[in-house]
């Protein structure tokens, strides 16, 4: 099933995917330290992650494999969230709303991401 939320998916994956390489800065300030190697590396590793699961997601014959890829992506990058949150926290109202704003996003995009795993079956 081709459905607007698959497709919906498969394009914030890749367009995410693509702004890892495009403008770096950003997501290698929210890597977590306690990681090895340098935090362009694991700026790099994670957009290829969104553009191999937007690809898979794209696929039907992927799909639910890339969906279920998906929904643990989102899982993983946590961690670069809740130090977004952290380092954030003495900035002003309207940013750290937004970092805080990204702690609860996971939910429904962990939830959307197997959702589409099922349609996919």
């Amino acid at each position: 099933m081709d459905t607007a939320s698959t497709r919906n998916l498969a394009t914030m994956l890749a367009g995410m995917g693509i702004l890892h390489f495009l403008a770096p800065r950003p997501f290698d300030k929210i890597v977590p330290q306690g990681l090895p190697g340098g935090p362009r590396t694991w700026t790099y590793l994670s957009g290829v992650a969104e553009l191999a699961c937007a690809a898979a997601v794209a696929a039907p014959r992927t799909r639910r494999l890339g969906a279920l890829a998906t929904a643990g992506l989102f899982a993983a990058v946590f961690p670069a969230n809740v130090k977004m949150a952290v380092d954030w926290r003495d900035r002003p109202a309207p940013l750290r709303t937004v970092a805080y704003a990204r702690l609860p996003l996971q939910i429904p995009l962990v939830l959307w991401a197997l959702k589409v795993a099922r349609d996919a079956q």
